[in-house]
């Protein structure tokens, strides 16, 4: 009678160590993953319209407000900010304090207004003030998918060359003038 040990496998035994170090591993990964997110501001979306023209357009007027609509050619000779705004954006009714201020600072404002009903419009302009020099009506969206609009509102700060310099997403607080929007506009007032 002869007694036969079975072979063991030396190749297989390293292999399995990997497998079970792989959720180990896969859970480390999306740590890291989550930890560089939790960094990050999220009202910064990164634009790659940044320092150059702001795209070419040309929006006719909210009817009832004006008849000069809003376009490319309005843009730059001064700095300035471009609102997108719509009437059913309630965001946009919390922002609208800031615009109003900005403008009584003599900020030329322009706004493209987003797919919105005209006579809508025109009533969140009476209602809650019309901070803005011209405003385009934008009924499609084509324009502000141009701009790379992810919603409303959005503000650019454009300069005096028309180029875009910066973006906010999402509305204007008080925090956001004084820490970004008024010192970059002073800066590229230079």
């Amino acid at each position: 009678m002869s007694t036969r040990i079975a072979p063991t496998d030396t190749a297989r035994g390293p292999r399995r160590g990997w497998l079970y170090l792989l959720p180990v591993l896969l859970f480390a990964g999306i740590g890291v993953f989550l930890a560089l997110g939790l960094g990050r501001d999220p009202q910064t979306l990164p634009s790659v319209l940044i320092d150059k023209p702001a795209p070419s357009f040309a929006l006719p007027p909210l009817p009832g407000r004006d008849e000069r609509g809003f376009s490319s050619a309005d843009l730059g000779g001064r700095p300035m900010l471009v609102n997108v705004f719509a009437s059913w954006c309630v965001p946009c009714r919390i922002e609208h304090p800031m615009l109003e201020q900005l403008a009584r600072e003599g900020v030329p404002i322009h706004a493209i207004n987003y797919k919105d009903a005209p006579e809508d419009a025109l009533a969140f302009l009476r209602t809650l003030g019309d901070p803005f020099e011209r405003v385009g009506a934008d009924r499609e969206g084509r324009t502000t998918i141009d701009w790379g609009v992810y919603g409303v509102p959005e503000t650019f700060v454009i300069d005096a060359r028309g180029r875009i310099r910066y973006r906010h997403v999402g509305p204007l607080q008080p925090r956001d003038l004084e820490r970004t929007i008024r010192p970059l506009l002073a800066e590229i007032a230079r």
